[in-house]
């Protein structure tokens, strides 16, 4: 195989390169990242400009807004799986935590420059709380489906609640069987209806 050799760089980009001819040595430094290096407050440059919010797990609006997208994601799919009481009850915590993560109020609330409060929630990251907000509504619309199924399946059962019974209390397959002819004759009862 020949050698493939990397073209040279130029020394510009070498932290290991010696200085040039005439310039004197200088202490190191630590080289800032791709984003500009950091301001004189020793954060990254980009922070200020309103890039993307680092996961701050110690920021309570932050969490919310995560627990909202997962506690709605589980209870949708144990609404799907026929669990609702499980359902029901992530689906509310999720709703819960969705909009506290968007009304939140900050655990300190810092005045403004001209001396008005500052904004609350995850208005308070502007431009960078867009993950967050995202998450939080994806938690609203999550939940609001998992609070959906709950109440549909709880809807069901009291709607045929003979038929519910009957299929409890047989104790064969054929009893089970016969508890068919109390749900109606359309798609719901095509549904519901006990398989052999």
């Amino acid at each position: 195989m020949p050698d493939r050799r990397q073209p040279d760089s130029p020394t510009d980009d070498n932290p290991f390169a010696a200085p040039p001819e005439g310039r004197p040595d200088q202490p190191w430094q630590p080289r800032g990242g791709g984003d500009g290096g950091e301001d004189g407050n020793g954060r990254p440059e980009s922070e200020g400009r309103g890039g993307p919010a680092r996961w701050d797990p110690t920021d309570p609006i932050q969490r919310r807004a995560r627990y909202a997208l997962l506690a709605g994601m589980w209870g949708f799919f144990f609404g799907i799986f026929g669990i609702p009481s499980v359902g029901l009850l992530l689906g509310a915590l999720a709703l819960y935590w969705g909009i506290s993560a968007l009304r939140g109020k900050p655990a300190t609330a810092q005045p403004g420059q001209s001396g008005t409060p500052a904004p609350g929630g995850l208005a308070a990251l502007g431009e960078a709380a867009r993950p967050q907000r995202t998450a939080a509504v994806s938690g609203l619309v999550t939940a609001s489906l998992a609070i959906l199924l709950a109440m549909s399946s709880y809807a069901l059962q009291l709607a045929y609640k003979d038929f519910y019974v009957c299929r409890d209390d047989a104790l064969t397959n054929a009893a089970e069987l016969q508890c068919n002819t109390l749900l109606p004759n359309n798609f719901v009862g095509d549904v519901l209806k006990v398989r052999q």
